[in-house]
């Protein structure tokens, strides 16, 4: 399934890497360098799903993700972060994320946890 993705990330090198990555696989993609931002872009155009950065200047990704959750309580959203720690995990997990990747991104994790999640499903283990 090709779907319109919003990428949130306040860095614009992993935005474009993730981007690159996802028109590879067919994906039309919208970038966001912040909460308020990327909120304001889903607003606007309702993207099918939402690849957001657990750590940015402004709102932090747990706080920006909950506002998805009021706007759209389906949304699918999966959180990007170089943290490994499992209480993170939980709390992405409890916050209503579908998935979390870790960062650096890899196509092959990438693909195959949109995939998942754009099936209808979740990535967690």
């Amino acid at each position: 399934m090709k779907a319109n993705i919003l990428i949130v990330d306040d860095s614009g090198l992993a935005r474009r890497t993730v981007r690159n990555m996802l028109e590879e696989l067919g994906h039309s993609v919208e970038e966001a360098a912040d909460g308020a931002q990327a909120l304001e872009r889903y607003v606007l155009n309702h993207h099918d799903l939402v690849i957001l950065d657990m750590v940015m200047h402004g709102m932090y990704g747990l706080e920006v993700l909950s506002k998805f959750r009021e706007l759209n309580p389906k949304l699918p959203v999966i959180i990007a972060t170089a943290d490994i720690q499992k209480s993170t995990r939980e709390q992405v997990h409890a916050a209503g994320a579908a998935a979390m990747v870790n960062k650096p991104l890899n196509k092959e994790e990438l693909t195959e946890v949109l995939n998942r999640v754009l099936d209808g499903g979740t990535a967690w283990n």
